[in-house]
C-alpha cells in the first residue's frame, strides 16, 4: 500500500493582492503559486515592486490575500479570523527584519523576553528561555547589553534570538543582511544555514543580494507581481560550496 505524500507545509495558490481601488488600484501579486516543504531554506528575490515583500507578508499572516488560496499545515489562512490569523503567527511564526527593531534602552535579554512576555509566561520561564535563546546564537555573556552596546551583527543575531525564542516552525527574514558589512552579513547566514540545517527549522528569506541567497537551498525570483523562476540551488553556500547565485541569473 502506498503511503500518502505529505502535503506542502505552506501551500499558495492562485495568489493576488491589490490596494486601493478603481483608477488608484495596484495589483502587487498576479496569482502566485507557491510550495514551500518543511525544513526548507528559500531565498525569495526580485527587483523592488516585484512582489517580493507583499508575498513575505502574505505568508507570515501579517496580511491577507485579496484572491486565492493560503494554506498552511492544511489551514486556509485567508478564512481565519484577525485573532485567529495572530494566534497562528505566534505558534508558527518567528520574524527577522532588516532594521533589528530592538528596543534601545533594553537589554538583549529584555528584548528577546518580549515574545514570551505577550504569552504570559513567568518571569522565571521567561529568562530562562531568553538566555538559552541568546545562547544558541552565540551571545551568551551579553544577555545584560543594550543594542547601543552591540555590533549590528549582535543587534541581528539579538533578533534572531527574539524570532527563536518561541521555537518557531518557520522563520521569515526580510533583509537580514541588510544593513550588515559583508563579513557580518556571512555571519548572520552561516547562523540562518546552521538553524535550518541542525534545527530543521524552514527559513524563508527575502534578499536582494545574489551571496546571500547562495546559502539557501531554493531561490525564487518575482517579477511584476509574479513568479518567474523557482529553482534549487545544488550546492548551497552553507556547505562551503564556491557556487554563488549571480544577480541575472534566472
Amino acid at each position: 500500500m502506498n503511503a500518502v505524500a505529505e502535503p506542502p507545509l505552506i501551500r499558495l495558490r492562485g495568489i493576488t493582492k491589490t490596494y486601493g481601488t478603481g483608477l488608484a488600484a495596484f495589483q502587487a501579486l498576479k496569482g502566485v503559486d507557491l510550495d514551500i516543504e518543511r525544513g526548507d531554506f528559500v531565498a525569495i528575490m526580485g527587483a523592488s515592486g516585484s512582489g517580493k515583500s507583499t508575498a513575505m507578508n502574505l505568508l507570515g499572516c501579517l496580511d491577507v490575500p485579496s484572491q486565492g488560496d493560503y494554506q498552511f499545515r492544511g489551514v486556509a489562512v485567508q478564512a481565519l479570523t484577525r485573532d485567529q490569523r495572530a494566534r497562528l503567527r505566534r505558534r508558527y511564526f518567528g520574524f527577522v527584519f532588516q532594521g533589528f527593531n530592538l528596543l534601545a534602552r533594553t537589554s538583549a535579554q529584555e528584548n528577546v523576553e518580549l515574545p514570551l512576555l505577550y504569552r504570559g509566561e513567568s518571569a522565571a520561564a521567561r529568562h530562562a528561555q531568553a538566555r538559552a535563546a541568546l545562547a544558541s546564537v552565540g551571545l551568551a555573556g551579553w544577555e545584560h547589553h543594550t543594542p547601543g552596546e552591540l555590533s549590528g551583527g549582535q543587534q541581528q543575531r539579538v533578533a534572531i534570538a527574539r524570532a527563536l525564542v518561541t521555537q518557531p516552525e518557520v522563520l521569515l527574514a526580510d533583509e537580514p543582511t541588510g544593513n550588515l558589512d559583508t563579513q557580518r552579513g556571512a555571519e548572520i547566514m552561516r547562523l540562518l544555514w546552521g538553524l535550518n540545517s541542525e534545527h530543521g527549522i524552514t527559513v524563508v528569506m527575502v534578499t536582494h543580494e545574489p551571496d546571500m541567497a547562495a546559502y539557501a537551498k531554493r531561490v525564487v525570483r518575482f517579477i511584476d507581481g509574479r513568479v518567474e523562476s523557482d529553482r534549487r540551488n545544488p550546492h548551497p553556500a552553507g556547505l562551503d560550496a564556491p557556487a554563488v547565485i549571480e544577480a541575472g541569473a534566472a
